[in-house]
């Protein structure tokens, strides 16, 4: 039986991660910041962590020997992200980078990072930005310390769970309390949607099969649906009593048909001119040492 550890195991992916874990025989340790659920929690050992706080992250390795490590921890929601990007940048990179390096201290064969779709686009902002930074540090832990490692980009994950950063639960929620859908699009953009269980299983399957080792592999469902099909099913099941209103002022942050981007950073030459010539300044090198070192 395998110890498996979950940074993030109480969150609103964390909790089909657990449970699915633990469908299928393994010992499941969480590290998170409070219980959230007490019910799932049976059989699962769980560790008040906090990833920000470098003494958290490494009492948690100190407990027992785990065989793969789990990081979904951090900040989830890219609209809160936008409004904390310090905050963001501390918890998905700084934290991400804790436990790596309690990772290589204790020789963990395996690590998983739950990344994202808007790691491949110029929409995300600075959650967008602390992905793939987190992506690519963890791509330079593999190449200098050979610390093996799934990078799963998840999009559009949704569940019947409360959680902040659950859209399309938060959206029911405002539908059925309020009778009205806002939505700050023209309720054209694309996603595809793929429900937290399924999301969770994909998850588990990563670390049975040696096929996806050291890979990012793009966790989203199968069937594209607009915004506006999405809110008019909502609309349709409830007996058609909900009113939908598009702003268009609210969705520059999100991308709109494909996560994915390609925007070259583009560098301007420029070039002093009158400049110092590299003899001379070669030569001014030279007499500072000789000034300072008293040569």
């Amino acid at each position: 039986m395998k110890n498996i550890l979950v940074f993030g195991g109480c969150g609103f992916l964390g909790f089909y991660l657990v449970r699915e874990l633990t469908n299928r025989g393994y010992k499941v340790t969480i590290a998170d910041v409070f219980l959230r659920d007490e019910q799932h929690l049976q059989g699962v050992d769980f560790i008040k962590c906090d990833i920000f706080i470098e003494c958290d992250v490494k009492n948690v390795f100190e407990q027992k020997k785990f065989d793969v490590v789990y990081n979904l921890a951090g900040f989830a929601n890219l609209d809160s992200a936008i409004k904390q990007p310090i905050k963001t940048m501390e918890l998905n990179v700084l934290g991400n980078m804790y436990i790596l390096e309690q990772c290589l201290s204790h020789g963990i064969p395996k690590y998983v990072y739950a990344s994202s779709a808007y790691a491949m686009s110029n929409k995300g902002s600075f959650y967008g930005i602390s992905k793939l930074a987190s992506e690519k540090i963890i791509e330079e832990y593999h190449k200098r310390f050979d610390l093996s490692f799934t990078i799963l980009r998840y999009g559009s994950v949704y569940s019947e769970r409360a959680y902040d950063n659950n859209y399309i639960y938060n959206l029911i929620k405002k539908a059925v309390l309020e009778n009205r859908i806002e939505h700050g699009g023209d309720g054209e953009e694309i996603r595809e949607y793929i429900h937290a269980a399924d999301a969770a299983k994909l998850s588990v399957d990563v670390i049975e099969s040696e096929e996806f080792n050291n890979i990012h592999v793009v966790l989203t469902g199968t069937e594209r649906m607009k915004r506006g099909d999405l809110f008019n099913m909502i609309n349709e099941i409830m007996n058609n009593n909900i009113e939908i209103i598009y702003s268009n002022s609210g969705y520059h942050n999100h991308y709109k048909f494909t996560p994915y981007s390609f925007e070259p950073s583009v560098s301007k030459k420029l070039i002093a001119n009158p400049h110092i010539d590299m003899g001379q300044g070669i030569l001014e090198c030279i007499r500072a040492v000789h000034n300072k070192e008293n040569v």
